[in-house]
């Protein structure tokens, strides 16, 4: 359809108004974003939603795309209808309800249908707009749209609210070598012509089941198109990579892991796959790992096509998230939440399920380990911190629906699901799920429905269960003492439980008590109060009280427990003990029990015998961090050379390309000496050296970006050299971008940090991560400390312009590399200057910050981590 002025007419929803949008005052907008109020108000009102919406996009990426819809509703309410539309004036051409044209300039960021113009039942809104080009992602070669959580607002008007669901039905009317995908199957694909512009092509799809706004997705652009069928359903696989070889070496995976992750969801729930034809989309640097979008889920394309050195753990990331996003078209699709603050249960049952889904494809992973450490240390690393947060955070409007997403949701979620699974059974779990599924199949659901479901499945009170798992933050206490027991019993060992916020929590878990060496196996005891009396005579020296890794919270160890497993815990058998041993020693370095020089020691040791992949590269990972951090550059230098060696014996004679990629990205990660960047210079050089390693272009990509860091002689010739060798036109843009914050020269890093202020050129979000991790790589810490109080400056900023996950990883990219006084005082004096700092940005900031404030104490005693401005005091 094509409009008068050379624009498209869009028919939008429109929604019932909340307080203050009443008969009396038809002016009177909602305010900024999606509240609460006015969404709880609309979905009273409105019913029977059904979009039809068609987008124009020019060959040209600096035209606007022009969009039409017709959008139907059952209406019954008072009032005006408020639309959601982040546009200004100008980007809303005309507007009619029921045929009757009304003033439609949008009021902060809404459009007001008058009462005068909507009949009580149905419904025809029409609009007609520019489309916002901020969450269209798009590119001279593509674009993608992503809508979640509230963006759909951004690029057309809609009622942008995930409790009322519609039907979509979509036509993309496209440049003539583009091909289009969205959530429904093609119906038909035409050509057409527009006057002056040549041929186009146009796609038309079939109407959706009823999906919300955040799910409602399309993709088009220069893709190529793989088809498979598996289990008697075709899939569709759309990508850009241009490695043939890389292509066929991971196609069969791709299909087979989504058909496996399908089948296994429909035995689970019993109910079928819910939304007819299945595409994938691999799209270049996308924001997440994937977005869940029914019958057309985006992902990472780096995240599916994996080189010939990938890792054990990349295999198992690519199997975890094609298998979390699958579980997405069950849990949050078909059954979606009422409202954002329970964003977490899609989350939670997607990574819940998708540990499930994965368990069998791997049968020679130890899963135990995997979930583990796939879950427990991410956790931690938040609920550890002044700024942790609850699974279930209160949220008021949706605008701020972003800053409910980070490691509580999508790793302690979980472990505290596994939890509820113990407590309720593994077979009445299944079939609460069931229940509930059923129950709410296409439509909204609160935590509590679930928790209803399964109350009455259960002995437990789930209700005060919930209440310290889900609803408060932390994570508890756990010390060990001795009684002395009546008579001539003897001692005991206690398990204290205490709540470090001063609430009074108790956190009813199960936890398997390991008495030491020659005790025999852990024995498993039921934690539901506040002390935990276990017989033991004699009382060991040596207890590990979560030895099977289930149990959660911070676990001190005692003093005899700490002195052997700084010599002994190498030698611990069973792989998950090791594990909690590890994590706990992680705690303990964290808490000032142990020194950073014996915890280093303990480590190499470590390290030097591990054979578990999983827990290597977890020590690895840690051995970096505590190298970076928590040691003066004096003992850096000192330890690097046998260090160094140490890595590079391990990487030349281990006997898996997994392993051996995992060592070798350590070793870069702690590589400073003139032998060891030669020696990695010249593998770069030969493009390879390493037997049983070969190395690919983003492996050598990387590993150029490193020595370029670390100003080796000749780095530029050496990016000069390596951007030739990138033939793929998407990886060839994201190298020029990230260049400048690689050089060697500070004012060029200097610029291309002051370019980081304009939104425009944060728009590729992974790319601007990339870069801003190298700016503040270790080496270059001291010069880019005056980077700190600017990008804290823009956090606000890039919240609102940003994805979901950009400003956290804003944050980490920019304070991982530092562990100075200097740069945690910068941080906190930022805190005393904004105490109006909205409080989840300022948690996001306590997060992100923590081990820099830790790292600080090591480094000046004198300091004290918890005098935060801002933080109350937990007691």
């Amino acid at each position: 359809m094509h409009g008068s002025a050379g624009y498209m007419a869009a028919v939008v929803i429109v929604a019932l108004c909340g307080a203050g949008c009443g008969d009396a005052a038809p002016g009177v907008p909602p305010g900024p974003g999606v509240p609460a109020e006015l969404a709880r108000s609309r979905a009273a009102g409105i019913s029977d939603l059904s979009y039809r919406l068609e987008f124009v996009v020019p060959d040209d990426r600096g035209e606007a795309v022009l969009g039409e819809a017709t959008i139907m509703f059952e209406w019954e309410g008072r009032g005006p209808l408020a639309l959601d539309f982040a546009a200004d004036a100008a980007r809303v051409r005309d507007a009619e309800a029921n045929g009757e044209s009304f003033d439609h300039g949008p009021v902060d960021e809404h459009i007001l249908i008058p009462r005068s113009a909507l009949r009580d039942g149905r419904n025809i809104v029409r609009v007609s707009f520019v489309a916002g080009d901020g969450s269209l992602n798009r590119t001279d070669e593509f674009l993608y749209t992503l809508f979640v959580p509230d963006r759909a607002r951004w690029a057309f008007p809609v009622f942008d609210q995930p409790d009322l669901k519609a039907r979509f039905s979509l036509t993309l009317d496209l440049p003539p070598d583009w091909v289009g995908v969205a959530n429904g199957a093609e119906l038909e694909v035409t050509g057409a012509t527009r006057p002056g512009e040549g041929d186009r092509i146009v796609y038309r799809f079939r109407e959706t089941e009823p999906i919300s706004t955040y799910l409602f997705a399309f993709a088009a652009g220069r893709f190529d198109v793989i088809e498979a069928e598996r289990g008697g359903r075709t899939m569709r696989l759309f990508h850009r990579e241009t490695d043939v070889a890389k292509v066929e070496r991971n196609r069969e995976a791709i299909f087979d892991l989504h058909a496996s992750a399908l089948a296994w969801l429909e035995e689970y729930t019993a109910i079928g796959y819910p939304f007819g034809k299945f595409d994938v989309v691999a799209v270049p640097s996308f924001q997440y790992g994937g977005m869940e979008h029914p019958g057309a889920i985006f992902y990472n394309a780096s995240s599916l096509f994996l080189d010939e050195s990938a890792t054990q753990g990349q295999l198992l990331g690519r199997a975890s998230v094609i298998a979390h996003e699958t579980a997405h078209m069950w849990f949050g699709d078909l059954v979606t939440m009422r409202w954002f603050d329970d964003v977490w249960m899609k989350e939670v049952f997607a990574n819940f399920m998708a540990a499930k889904i994965v368990n069998p494809t791997f049968p020679e992973i130890d899963h135990d380990l995997r979930f583990l450490l796939a879950h427990y240390p991410a956790a931690y690393d938040v609920d550890r911190t002044a700024g942790a947060n609850p699974i279930r955070q209160p949220l008021e409007n949706l605008a701020e629906a972003g800053t409910l997403y980070g490691a509580i949701i999508y790793q302690k979620a979980p472990i505290v699901m596994r939890q509820l699974e113990l407590l309720v059974g593994e077979e009445a779990f299944r079939d609460g799920l069931r229940e509930y599924l059923d129950a709410y199949r296409f439509g909204n659901a609160e935590w509590l429905d679930l928790i209803d479901i399964l109350d009455r499945k259960s002995t437990a009170d789930l209700r005060a269960w919930s209440r310290a798992w889900v609803e408060e933050p932390g994570r508890p206490t756990v010390e060990i003492g001795t009684v002395e027991l009546p008579g001539e019993s003897g001692k005991a060992l206690e398990l204290i439980q205490s709540d470090p916020r001063g609430r009074g929590l108790v956190w009813e878990q199960p936890l398997a008590v390991w008495l030491g060496p020659g005790a025999g196996p852990p024995q498993r005891e039921a934690f539901d109060g506040r002390v935990l009396r276990i017989a033991a005579n004699p009382v060991p020296d040596v207890v590990i009280p979560n030895a099977d890794g289930i149990g959660y919270g911070l676990f001190r160890a005692t003093e005899g427990t700490r002195s052997w497993l700084l010599d002994a815990l190498p030698a611990i058998e069973d792989p998950t003990l090791r594990a909690v041993a590890w994590l706990a020693m992680w705690d303990e370095l964290l808490e000032r029990s142990v020194s950073p020089q014996a915890w280093m020691a303990m480590a190499v040791s470590a390290v030097e015998s591990e054979t578990e992949e999983l827990l290597l590269s977890r020590m690895v990972s840690d051995t970096r961090t505590a190298f970076w951090r928590f040691l003066a550059a004096n003992e850096r230098e000192r330890r690097a050379p046998a260090l160094e060696a140490l890595y590079r014996t391990r990487l030349e004679t281990a006997e898996t390309t997994s392993m051996k990629a995992s060592l070798f990205g350590a070793f870069q990660g702690i590589a400073t000496t003139p032998g060891a960047l030669a020696y990695l210079e010249r593998i770069w050089r030969d493009r390879g050296g390493i037997d049983g390693l070969p190395l690919s272009e983003s492996d050598l990509t990387g590993l150029a970006r490193m020595l370029a860091v670390h100003e080796v002689d000749g780095w530029e010739s050496i990016l000069d050299r390596q951007s030739d060798r990138i033939t793929n036109v998407d990886r060839q843009a994201e190298f020029a971008f990230v260049r400048p914050a690689l050089s060697a020269n500070p004012a060029v890093r200097d610029s291309f940090f002051a370019s980081l202020a304009d939104p425009a050129n944060r728009e590729r979000e992974r790319w601007v991560l990339t870069a801003v991790d190298y700016l503040h790589h270790p080496v270059r810490a001291e010069r880019a400390r005056r980077y700190l109080r600017p990008s804290l400056d823009l956090l606000e900023e890039i919240q609102r312009t940003g994805d979901i996950f950009f400003p956290k990883r804003w944050l980490d990219a920019t304070l991982d590399g530092h562990s100075s006084p200097e740069a945690a005082d910068i941080v906190r004096r930022f805190l005393a200057d904004r105490p109006d700092l909205p409080p989840r940005l300022e948690a996001k900031l306590l997060q992100s910050s923590d081990l820099l404030f830790r790292a600080a104490t090591v480094r000046d005693p004198d300091l004290e981590a918890a005098a935060v401005p801002g933080v109350p005091d937990p007691d």
